[in-house]
């Protein structure tokens, strides 16, 4: 069933859809049932339509990897989902209470309730680093609230998991979040680190205690690389019945430093619910931003600055090594397909703690008009996602071993090239098409691969006697 033609009565891997909740830019949530289960469910149904983000898309793979994972009381119980080849779905328990973005049309809040508020998210927070995930995308709409009081978070489209391969940081380089919110590592591409979520807290707390938000809405990436440098208004510059206290822990929340924030979303937790026993420092004295000569030294530090990937929440992914697989879905060539498989199986059972990251090229046109919709009105993006994912099933690879993504760019060995290096591939494994004169003279996908990646190339070919196709 196409899935713009999803109405209520409809039915997907036996889950009937009762009544649509929510319409938003990138999914759909319906109310489901189905026969065999009590409680309330959800279905999250990823938008595909005509000049949608592919970033959208990872974020629905990266949710669906990431929501399984997860238990407790503080993020909602994974049921079901389906992958782009049939009904992509996220099936999962409904939150029936209210969410906090509910609460923003009353802020300022008395800071008694700022503070009953920030710990129950804290506390929601640290239970989900406990199980090495970090959020970032924290916001009031990503926060629900259960009748009986828990905070719950919701839509982890951005998440990072210490587990998980992280497909957002291995398809784009630009900062990933709501502006609003993101923290100064963000900016610099940095996503293994759980104090990130601590900043969106500070930013949360700040606008419930202010009803400002500490730094605007940029809407761009120079209006990001701000937050490396400038610090925001204390909260009493803006509300002057903040208590001392409560400026404390926002500011401790807010510092540019990763390292001058709270350690943990539980430490940040325990301030906010003893108010009393809250270390009073030059922050809580603070009446306005910091000075010119400040500002302009962290702006001078920031100029050229590298990122450094925190220790604090294990990421072993680049412990094990990275095998990435070239894989050409072009009609005509479905034996070199297959020998290609074949070749990926023998490296991987040589190294049993391999990972394999599936990868094709969309070609696009130097200039011109790109279309993303194939005749029929689907995505191109998400078909040859399905495509790639069709061919790698014979492998039968656990899920958490293998990624796929689709590269959208002109010049297909350039795009290899530059994703291998980026993510620290051990080991290309490409196919060459059979050769021709013109092939030879401007040369071949594979030769430039080879030629110019960073890492061991194995190039597979179709046996001349078998007559592949060129």
């Amino acid at each position: 069933m196409p899935l713009g033609a999803l109405s209520a009565g409809s039915e997907i891997d036996g889950f009937r859809l009762e009544e649509k909740i929510h319409q938003g830019g990138m999914a759909a949530l319906w109310r489901v049932t189905r026969d065999d289960i009590s409680f309330p469910m959800v279905m999250k149904v990823p938008r595909l339509k005509y000049g949608d983000d592919p970033a959208a898309i990872v974020g629905f793979e990266v949710e669906q990897m990431v929501l399984p994972k997860l238990s407790g009381i503080h993020v909602p119980r994974f049921v079901a989902s389906g992958d782009f080849t049939s009904h992509p779905y996220i099936v999962m328990e409904y939150i029936a209470g209210n969410s906090l973005r509910s609460r923003l049309s009353d802020a300022p809040l008395e800071p008694d309730e700022v503070a009953r508020l920030g710990a129950l998210i804290a506390t929601a927070l640290h239970d989900l680093h406990r199980q090495q995930v970090i959020h970032l995308d924290l916001k009031p709409s990503n926060v629900m609230f259960r009748p009986t009081g828990e905070a719950v978070l919701i839509d982890f489209g951005l998440a990072h998991h210490d587990q998980l391969p992280d497909l957002l940081a291995e398809e784009f380089r630009l900062p990933m979040g709501t502006a609003p919110y993101i923290s100064p590592e963000q900016v610099m591409h940095i996503r293994g680190d759980h104090r990130s979520d601590i900043f969106a807290l500070g930013v949360v707390l700040y606008y419930l205690t202010t009803g400002e938000r500490p730094f605007g809405n940029p809407t761009g990436v120079h209006g990001l690389r701000r937050r490396l440098y400038r610090d925001p208004p204390p909260p009493r510059a803006v509300r002057e019945n903040c208590p001392r206290w409560l400026q404390e822990i926002i500011l401790k929340c807010l510092e540019i430093e990763v390292s001058n924030r709270y350690g943990s979303a539980a430490q940040a937790a325990f301030d906010l619910q003893h108010p009393s026993q809250v270390l009073l420092t030059g922050r809580a004295e603070r009446g306005k931003r910091d000075g010119f000569l400040k500002v302009a030294g962290r702006w001078l530090a920031s100029i050229g600055q590298e990122p450094v990937q925190s220790g604090s929440v294990a990421h072993n992914l680049g412990s094990v090594p990275i095998v990435m697989v070239a894989v050409d879905l072009a009609p005509g060539h479905e034996e070199l397909a297959e020998l290609l498989a074949q070749s990926v199986r023998r490296v991987l059972d040589s190294d049993k703690g391999a990972r394999l990251t599936c990868v094709t090229v969309r070609k696009t046109p130097l200039v011109g008009l790109d279309i993303n919709v194939d005749e029929t009105g689907a995505n191109l993006h998400v078909r040859m996602l399905a495509e790639l994912m069709h061919w790698a099933r014979p492998l039968k690879i656990a899920p958490d071993r293998v990624t796929y993504h689709v590269l959208e760019a002109h010049d297909p060995a350039i795009a290899l090239v530059e994703y291998a290096s980026s993510n620290h591939v051990d080991h290309i494994v490409i196919g060459a098409r059979g050769s021709s004169t013109l092939r030879r003279f401007l040369g071949s996908v594979s030769s430039q691969v080879v030629a110019e990646a960073p890492c061991t190339v194995t190039v597979v070919r179709v046996p001349r006697h078998t007559h592949g196709s060129g």
